[in-house]
């Protein structure tokens, strides 16, 4: 088991038309070769990946995401989220808005990260082939859901009324796993076996999310959003009589071990101010439940990062989205946080809490492990231990070469 501190991103997004035809000057700067963003004149923070107004998105999913995937095909799971006050840009950078005219160039992670998912999957399948080796059997599961004022909302449920729905109570159920693993009862598994597959339950999803306009936000999401895929494969291991890895078929051995890994793709709906977005009603309902969840997330992120905390509860039941969430903050996954922010002076303050919120998540170690079956966890633990007991002969039978010749002077005093 591996420890990995939780990486960080910031992206800063350019200027919107409403924010240069007010005349609003930008307020950061970036530092690239340092990975340091620069807020007002006294104000830095380094991060583990910086993207300033010019970046785009391949350059985004191939520094944030790319190994994450890599990872999730053999057998690690994975999270990636994006945060940020409303209309900072998270939506756009993970691509669960849908939007059929969006040119390929600026296509979100998501997309990215499923097609290049399956082409992994399609690369290990020909190099089994190619080394004559059984190829690998993956099976792919998507789930969409939103959580809505506290309440999980199934968004691949083509059944329901969007609209009736959000007024019940949800039946999804959040459970945990004798090995610590957090999973939903009652949501939708979709199985899809290729790009197109996946867009489609993307794009169902999308349409059935919350939105509204706001004063800040043409269109606002209003709810939480985490798209999912459950990655499981059984592969071929093939090995000589004495052991080692080998890519010969020189009287090969061949086991079957099964991995799982899930990735959780995390759109959380943007931090808010009722002054500034001038929301009432069911909106300023929606603002204050979307604010709490943030404010449990920031709880959590707290308890695990600060060094004066260490030790101390961690919140995670405080909200469903923290409980959601609690595999990916100091459990077993790869996570990367994108920090979406404006660079404009008008959203100084947001933009400063976005930064703190963010230096405070890369403090966090979660405990990185490969999701075995039981099986192949014994036999990888047998293999490993019958390889120490052969170094362990091989050093033996090196001292017993090295001292021979003081044993033979010493065998005619050791006669009777």
């Amino acid at each position: 088991m591996a420890q990995e501190c939780v990486r960080v991103a910031i992206r800063i997004r350019p200027q919107s038309a409403k924010e240069q035809i007010n005349m609003c000057q930008i307020c950061t700067s970036v530092n690239r070769s340092e990975n340091q963003v620069f807020l007002g004149k006294d104000k830095a923070f380094t991060y583990d990946f910086v993207f300033d107004t010019d970046s785009n998105q391949q350059a985004i999913y191939q520094s944030c995401s790319h190994s994450l995937i890599e990872g999730c095909l053999e057998g690690y799971n994975a999270t990636i989220f994006a945060y940020g006050q409303t209309g900072s840009g998270k939506t756009y950078t993970m691509g669960t808005g849908f939007d059929i005219e969006l040119p390929t160039e600026n296509v979100g992670i998501i997309p990215r990260a499923v097609g290049h998912l399956f082409d992994g999957i399609e690369a290990r399948r020909k190099a089994a082939i190619e080394q004559n080796r059984p190829p690998p059997d993956f099976k792919v599961n998507a789930q969409f859901i939103e959580l809505y004022n506290e309440e999980i909302l199934d968004l691949l449920d083509t059944t329901r009324d969007p609209s009736e729905a959000r007024g019940k109570k949800s039946h999804i159920k959040i459970h945990e796993d004798a090995g610590g693993g957090i999973y939903t009862v009652g949501v939708t598994t979709r199985v899809v076996s290729s790009l197109q597959d996946t867009i489609q339950c993307l794009q169902i999803g999308a349409l059935s999310r919350t939105t509204a306009c706001t004063n800040m936000n043409a269109q606002s999401s209003r709810s939480h959003a985490i798209f999912t895929l459950h990655i499981k494969q059984q592969r071929a291991v093939v090995e000589l009589d004495d052991g080692k890895e080998t890519d010969t078929m020189q009287e090969p051995i061949v086991e079957f071990e099964t991995l799982t890994a899930k990735f959780h793709f995390v759109d959380l709906a943007g931090s808010e101010r009722l002054k500034r977005t001038g929301a009432t009603g069911d909106r300023a309902k929606e603002a204050i439940s979307i604010n709490c969840g943030l404010l449990a997330l920031g709880n959590v992120i707290s308890a695990l990062g600060d060094k004066a905390k260490k030790g101390s509860h961690v919140p995670y039941r405080d909200s469903k989205l923290t409980r959601l969430l609690q595999d990916s903050l100091g459990g077993n996954s790869n996570t990367v946080m994108i920090a979406c922010a404006s660079p404009s002076d008008c959203d100084f303050m947001e933009t400063l809490n976005a930064l703190k919120y963010a230096n405070r998540a890369r403090n966090i170690k979660n405990k990185v492990t490969i999701n075995q079956d039981k099986t192949s966890r014994q036999i990888n633990a047998l293999r490993s231990e019958i390889q120490d007991l052969k170094q362990e002969l091989m050093d033996y039978k090196q001292v017993l070469s090295l001292n021979r010749p003081f044993i033979i002077l010493l065998v005619p005093f050791l006669r009777p």
